[in-house]
């Protein structure tokens, strides 16, 4: 588990961090929003409101946030790698007893291990999953379909593209484009920008650092149509699996175990 972090002794404005990450990530998705909301209207059909969640690649909590405004009686496990993302979600959640932080890598099979709990009511990811190939994806899917219990419920908010539509795949993109260069040249940060202030901060300078030693600067992962998530759900062991919510470029996928 992270050390934790909390403003009284980093002069840190944590909220105002994790408040600055939405809006640099609402530049790329402006209905970011109406997909958690549908994310947690399905939790709430499918396993009642007061689930326990399981934040998969957590980044600075913004599903735990959302998840624990709407079901006050929730818990939360948050899992994630990434060293400055996660010292703003511990910052933000600090005194929290219904929050748990988890450092993990994905893509290392024994990372369950480090879970406090072996089951959960709901996972949940958004916009972090298309970092990974198509093959550790599926092997990932397998985990989560361990992970989560029997009438539980795992959802992926992401990039997923069908690539029998090229011509709609074009359009779609290129008027997105236009609207972020016009949002950008208004003073939107954008993902390069956040970063670079990441990196001047006192606090997350250093592990901003090691985030880039860690990853990158980019995503190298796939971005599978949604019918290849769903299909590889339920070769997982999940009993249904389909779309429960699109925008030209994203997809929510829901299934259950």
């Amino acid at each position: 588990m992270t050390g934790s972090a909390d403003a009284n002794t980093t002069g840190t404005d944590w909220a105002a961090w994790q408040q600055s990450w939405d809006r640099q990530q609402e530049w790329y998705m402006p209905d970011r929003e109406e997909r958690f909301r549908v994310m947690l209207d399905m939790v709430e059909a499918v396993v009642g409101p007061e689930p326990r969640v399981l934040d998969l690649a957590c980044g600075t909590g913004s599903i735990t946030s959302r998840a624990l405004d709407r079901f006050p009686r929730a818990t939360s496990t948050g899992v994630d790698l990434d060293p400055a993302l996660l010292a703003i979600a511990e910052g933000h959640f600090a005194g929290d007893s219904r929050v748990t932080f988890v450092t993990a890598d994905l893509k290392d099979p024994a990372w369950v291990e480090a879970l406090p709990y072996d089951s959960y009511d709901a996972v949940l990811t958004a916009t972090a999953l298309h970092w990974l190939h198509s093959e550790p994806l599926a092997a990932l899917y397998g985990q989560v379909a361990g992970l989560v219990r029997e009438g539980g419920v795992f959802m992926n908010a992401d990039h997923m593209i069908d690539e029998t539509t090229p011509r709609i795949n074009a359009a779609e993109r290129a008027q997105r484009h236009a609207r972020m260069e016009r949002d950008k040249a208004a003073g939107v940060l954008d993902w390069a920008d956040w970063w670079a202030l990441a990196a001047k901060d006192p606090v997350l300078a250093e592990p901003t650092a090691r985030r880039f030693e860690i990853y990158g600067e980019h995503a190298d992962g796939d971005a599978p149509s949604p019918r290849w998530h769903a299909d590889t759900l339920r070769a997982a062991g999940f009993a249904e699996a389909r779309p429960v919510w699109c925008s030209p470029s994203d997809t929510l996928l829901l299934a259950v175990r």
